[in-house]
This record gives C-alpha cells, structure tokens and sequence, in this order.
C-alpha cells in the first residue's frame, strides 16, 4: 500500500472513521508531510476533514493554541501528528471527554508507518494491554529492578489506563501506533535508582545506561548518558515529578529512539516525568519526558509479573 491506503486503513481500523463524520488532523511544519496523507484519507472515506497546522511546541507535553482546542473538542475523530506529543495536554483530556475518538502520532516516522508497532495484530495487543491494565487497577504497590538498581512507589487508588491502538467509542484515546498500560503513580511515593538503557524523550536511543535517582516522588539526580539534556528539558520544579509507570504490550514494536514506538515494545517498561493531571495525577508541569528501559523484573503487590523482560500472566 502507498501512503495513503495505508493512512486510510488506520482511519477505518482504529478510529472507525466514517462518511460525515467530523475529522480533524493537527500537525505541525516538521510533520506536515506526514499528516497530509490522513487528511486525504480522510475526504477519501467521505469526512468532513480539516488539516490544521501549528507552530512547532517546545517540549512534550505543551498545551497547543487555544482554538485548536477548541476545534478538537467539535470533532468526532481526531489525529495529532506532530514533533512533540499531544498526549498528555489538557487540550486532548477535554477532546475525549466532550466525546472526540483521537489518536496522537508524535514524532512519527515513514519508516513506522509501515514497520514495527502500526503492523502488530492489535486484537492480541488489546487483549495484553487490557489484563495489564487490569492488574494496575487492583495493585497497590510496585517495585522495579534492573541491574541491582530498583525503584518502588504506591499506585494505591489510582486507575490504570490502556491504550491498545484501536479507538472506535466516542471519548476513547491513546497513541498510535501503540500498545501499552500505564498509570499515574502516587505523588512523593516513588523512591530509589532506575537504570535507563533504551531511550529517552530528547535523548534518543541510548549507547550507555542513565541511572536516575529518586527520592519522594521527585528526580534528584541523573549520571549517564543524556544527563544534561534531560535535566534541562525538565527544568527545576514540578517537571522533575515521577508522573508515569508504564508497560509495553505490543511484540511487534521495536527500539527505534522514538519513544512513541520504544515505550511500547513487549519487555519493556517506563517512567516518565513531569504531567500526569490527564490520566489520574495531580502534576500540571507542561512538560511529559519518558525514559524506556528494557527487560526489568517486576513486582506488583509483592507479586512477580515480569521476569526480566517476560510477563508471566
């Protein structure tokens, strides 16, 4: 298929596109090549599409312009195909509640239009991510280890949060392609070491570990490859918040520097920084970085779910 067939067939199969419906697709100059093909696809399949293009943000994670906000929460369906990610803005949070089926493509690449994570059976990713999210809701505690560095903190009372690449209710939301379970970890409870081998946000694929540091919820400190860079992306204050913990689902996903692929990829899980008042925190940061790492162990209630990279379920 050339670009637009397959466009056209992510439309029909994960948002349920239809004739009249109200589609929108928002990019950016860096990745207005790539959303080009979603908008034709779009008025091929008989939507009223519109193709709005925004200044390129800083960081992931900022809020876009107020009236595309607004024109995001008018439509049925909605793609955002830009540089850095929509996912975790309230912009997206009040689309889906307002009824909008939306999908966010950060950074996304021609390469991964027709490789890795978008070719995956996403009714066994779906299934994965919904038992993994499952197991979210019920726990209340995590412990993660790699390398003989861990990290533990509280997921007590919060709700896990699946996004397994089909999108077809009003209000359903996530990434695509995609294939993961994340939640929000409770605020001042994460403490200890991560040991980062896969990527970061900003960083890109990593050569060396990164060992980051945490204590009460907050990152003090990082040693590695990419340290500088993602210290400064996440600034002094509220962006240096433990936000996410997140499980990859997807085993057709690969490690490609860009996380919107990497966080996904089976054996994999994350943590990221900064925002998680769209998925059941309380940190407004403006800033969302995630720091993949590969085939950990991990426990959920005392419970061993991971065994160095392999889920036991």
């Amino acid at each position: 298929m050339d670009l637009d067939q397959v466009c056209e067939h992510l439309l029909r199969k994960c948002l349920g596109l239809k004739d009249g419906e109200q589609f929108l697709v928002v990019t950016d100059e860096l990745e207005r090549k790539l959303a080009e093909p979603f908008y034709r696809a779009g008025q091929k399949i008989g939507a009223e599409s519109l193709l709005l293009v925004i200044k390129e943000r800083k960081r992931s994670g900022e809020e876009p312009p107020i009236a595309v906000a607004a024109a995001l929460t008018a439509a049925d369906a909605a793609v955002c195909i830009t540089q850095y990610s929509m996912t975790h803005t309230k912009a997206r949070k009040q689309a889906v509640a307002a009824g909008t089926r939306l999908a966010t493509m950060p950074g996304i690449t021609e390469d991964m239009f027709v490789n890795g994570a978008i070719t995956a059976d996403y009714a066994k990713v779906r299934d994965l991510t919904l038992h993994m999210t499952e197991l979210l809701d019920q726990g209340s505690s995590v412990r993660i280890e790699k390398e003989g560095h861990a990290l533990t903190f509280s997921i007590k009372d919060r709700k896990g949060v699946p996004s397994p690449g089909v999108y077809l209710n009003p209000g359903e939301s996530g990434n695509l392609p995609s294939g993961e379970a994340f939640i929000a970890p409770i605020e001042g409870s994460a403490s200890g070491e991560i040991f980062v081998d896969a990527s970061v946000v900003g960083v890109g694929k990593l050569t060396h570990p990164l060992i980051l540091t945490v204590e009460n919820g907050r990152l003090i400190n990082a040693n590695g490859e990419g340290e500088a860079t993602l210290l400064r992306i996440l600034g002094e204050d509220q962006g240096r918040s433990v936000a996410e913990f997140g499980i990859g689902t997807n085993k057709w996903a690969r490690i490609t520097g860009n996380v919107l692929e990497d966080e996904k990829v089976y054996g994999t899980v994350h943590i990221a920084f900064g925002s998680n008042l769209t998925f059941g925190g309380t940190v407004d940061a403006g800033v969302h970085i995630d720091c993949v790492f590969s085939k950990p162990d991990l426990w959920i209630d005392g419970q061993k779910v991971m065994d160095h990279g392999n889920l036991i379920y």
